[in-house]
């Protein structure tokens, strides 16, 4: 039995023909698949059938997906996927904050949810036990102890916020982190409200990280949202 086969995935939707569509095809890739109808009944299941994996859509009947993000992350780091409509946008942005993972809009590619199944699996399973005191991720390798930096051997000096603002992002790697979580996060709680603090930093970090004259390939900006930070292979 492959890895594959050993990961469970439990998903939540009151839509019953999407929730087929995902049952078929996470099955056909290998995955061990349990369903629920919304918020309520997947804590339930999980109370007797505990998931690598949540994927979830937003807007149901009971229990949202807002308030099942909230519940899960009181007491658990299982990574969640949530599923959405355009017309969500504040909804998605709010759960992304209460602890999800990664969003997929609707109408979605089934590969291109595959691809981030396979991501958030590949996160949650490379997890150390304790926090590194250096960072070793892709082109990156972050010393926290000397605050030095290397891009595929390159030295990058950063002033230290912008380093605080990289180990953050690296240690959430593959993520979606929103404007206000990486507000919060470096410059305090006081400082949701002035995003121009990011807007500067993450300008100044690209231009030190990124190839000169390259679309961004590190710091990625998920619209109106916030960063996705890809460290390379």
């Amino acid at each position: 039995m492959n890895t594959v086969e050993k990961k469970r995935i439990l998903v939540v939707d009151d839509e019953m023909q999407i929730t087929r569509v995902l049952r078929t095809s996470l099955s056909a890739q290998g995955y061990t698949i349990r369903s629920a109808g919304d918020g309520d009944e997947a804590l339930r299941v999980m109370k007797e059938w505990i998931p690598d994996l949540i994927i979830t859509d937003l807007g149901m009947p009971n229990m949202n997906g807002l308030e099942l993000c909230r519940h899960i992350r009181a007491n658990s780091q299982l990574p969640i996927i949530v599923l959405s409509v355009r017309e969500q946008e504040r909804m998605k942005i709010e759960a992304l904050d209460a602890g999800a993972d990664d969003y997929v809009t609707k109408p979605f590619s089934m590969n291109e949810l595959l691809a981030r199944v396979r991501a958030a699996l590949r996160r949650t399973s490379a997890l150390p036990s304790v926090s590194p005191q250096v960072i070793e991720a892709g082109d990156f390798h972050v010393d926290l102890e000397t605050r030095s930096v290397r891009v595929r051997g390159r030295e990058v000096r950063l002033t230290p916020k912008e380093f605080d603002l990289l180990v953050y992002l690296a240690r959430h790697a593959g993520k979606v982190i929103t404007h206000r979580a990486l507000l919060a996060a470096v410059w305090g709680d006081n400082s949701m409200e002035q995003p121009e603090y990011l807007r500067v930093f993450v300008g100044h970090l690209r231009k030190k990280l990124e190839p000169e004259g390259s679309q961004p390939r590190y710091i990625i900006t998920e619209p109106w949202i916030g960063y996705r930070f890809e460290p390379g292979e």
